[in-house]
């Protein structure tokens, strides 16, 4: 995989994990007696912490698993089975519980800041980003690659930022309709991410079924 593709990869997967146009109505919703500056501050802070968190995860994940005993092929399976359900959730114009539980969701509409947690942590960056980054991290063949995947997680983060930031000054020019048609289209690309994330795993352990 050239450079150029593992970045678009990196990128679009990342962004489709992710997903901060779905994490808007709750973010609105959390924050209903804050000012569009407080809510500004708050998307900085939590795009922040889920720069930090996919990092630190995507460059100390392998390291982890060794030290667990746990072999890529095993996990990269696990992960595309969890981006699948994530995905599924998607194709039906839904928020996954595997991103944020309704608990979740509930408990931050009591807090006075909701920046780190439940908005970056599990909202932004929950299992399925993480597992998203160290999966990347594995198909990183140079130092040139895991630069990009940086680079990738840095620009996400600040997509992220600009998106809530954007929607924290009101949601009036959100289509409810486009979101919907938007999140369905990129639960597609997960899903097939997700089955590619598979067929790699099952290469690595059974390579003669794909001579």
């Amino acid at each position: 995989m050239s450079l150029l593709e593992y970045s678009l990869l990196a990128a679009s997967s990342l962004f489709v994990i992710v997903d901060p146009f779905a994490v808007i109505p709750a973010f609105i919703a959390m924050t209903p007696n804050d000012s569009p500056a407080e809510r500004t501050r708050m998307a900085k802070i939590a795009s922040f912490v889920v720069a930090g968190v996919l990092i630190v995860f995507g460059f100390a994940g392998q390291r982890l698993f060794q030290l667990l005993g746990i072999t890529m092929p095993a996990f990269q399976i696990a992960a595309s089975i969890v981006l699948l359900l994530v995905a599924l959730d998607m194709l039906r114009a839904q928020r996954s519980r595997v991103q944020e539980t309704n608990e979740e969701t509930a408990a931050g509409t009591e807090k006075t800041d909701i920046a780190v947690t439940p908005l970056a942590i599990p909202m932004l960056s929950g299992p399925g980003a993480i597992s998203t980054v160290i999966l990347l991290q594995s198909e990183a063949k140079t130092i040139w690659h895991s630069v990009a995947l940086g680079g990738c997680i840095v620009l996400v983060a600040f997509a992220t930022y600009w998106i809530l930031r954007v929607a924290a000054h009101g949601t009036k020019w959100l289509n409810p309709i486009a979101l919907r048609i938007g999140t369905r289209v990129m639960g597609l690309l997960l899903a097939a991410i997700a089955v590619q994330f598979m067929v790699n795993a099952l290469k690595s352990l059974m390579p003669h079924w794909f001579e």
